[in-house]
């Protein structure tokens, strides 16, 4: 939860965004959903299904043996009621300090079939974690901001080339995600 830091850092502060309505987002990859063990029946019934489709393969194992096998398994069901909370999501691609976003944080409450989440939204989402990252976990915090920012932007320059028709454009993101006070 330290991504809260960026409030009070030289990053242009970030924006909640708030859904309310039918369960829609992913936590991160997947819509709320929780492990429970598979119901007797079910197990009955796969171990049956096994059972029989090893006979006819010439093998015999007792069904109890398949049965005991079946249930133990895990299977993934909606959620019906719960939170999520979902720290912000990311990876080192090359090595360290090469960051890559992956998602959002996020918190997630459902409620039946509904769901309430907020989210949190940055400017240019993807170049601003992945500088922000960088600025967090690479930089002398010994040293002051500016000191910090411009090692920053050195180690990780997060400089882009965007291809729109016949024109090629180089876009710093610094530029874009940092406060005024600091470009």
């Amino acid at each position: 939860m330290n991504y809260w830091k960026t409030l009070i850092s030289p990053f242009k502060p970030f924006k909640l965004k708030f859904y309310c309505g039918k369960v829609a987002i992913g936590t991160p990859y997947f819509f709320p959903r929780k492990l429970v063990k598979v119901s007797k029946e079910e197990a009955t019934n796969k171990a049956f299904v096994k059972y029989i489709e090893l006979k006819e393969k010439g093998k015999h194992i007792p069904f109890d043996t398949l049965y005991e096998e079946e249930s133990e398994r895990m299977i993934f069901v909606p959620k019906t009621f719960g939170f999520d909370f979902v720290r912000l999501g990311w990876k080192t691609k090359w090595g360290d300090g090469d960051y890559r976003f992956e998602w959002e944080p996020l918190m997630s409450f459902v409620f039946y079939k509904w769901q309430f989440v907020i989210q949190i939204v940055a400017p240019h989402q993807d170049r601003y974690w992945e500088c922000w990252l960088y600025y967090e976990r690479n930089t002398d915090k010994t040293k002051s901001v500016a000191e910090r920012i411009a090692q920053a932007r050195e180690g990780f320059p997060c400089k882009w080339k965007v291809y729109k028709k016949d024109n090629k454009e180089t876009i710093d993101y610094w530029n874009l995600i940092l406060k005024k006070k600091w470009l």
